[in-house]
């Protein structure tokens, strides 16, 4: 179970790198997918900056965790899909649904079910151990 569990979250993690990728390399086709048009060159950097930072950090953080057996990196990024889902559960109650609002909210909580699964049954590692 704990194999299966890794390679979900490897495999999760590979999906938000490409993702964080998809908005640093090709910001404006990636974007206009989650319903957004950047203006200019400040709209571009701020794609390519919030979009790989939040993917790239959840990517890294559960390939990491995965890769080392680490529960404890998992939390961050659970916590990052978390406050994500958190956020549309408001916008959707102040701005109303949209076509397809399902699918993002879907995405992000398999991420924290899986991610709370796994930090339940991977080991959990000190500060000091990781730093040594």
């Amino acid at each position: 179970m704990r194999w299966i569990i890794t390679a979900l979250i490897f495999l999760f993690g590979l999906f938000d790198l490409f993702m964080g990728l998809n908005f640093l390399f090709n910001p404006v086709a990636t974007a206009a997918g989650f319903g957004l048009a950047p203006t200019g060159t400040q709209g571009l950097s701020s794609l390519r900056a919030d979009f790989m930072s939040f993917f790239g950090v959840v990517a890294l953080c559960m390939m990491l965790g995965a890769w080392r057996r680490n529960g404890d990196l998992l939390l961050v990024p659970a916590a990052l899909m978390g406050t994500a889902v958190l956020v549309r559960c408001f916008s959707l109650f102040v701005d109303g649904s949209y076509p397809g609002w399902q699918v993002p909210m879907l995405v992000e909580v398999l991420h924290v079910a899986l991610l709370v699964a796994a930090w339940k049954v991977l080991p959990h590692h000190k500060i000091e151990e990781l730093t040594s």
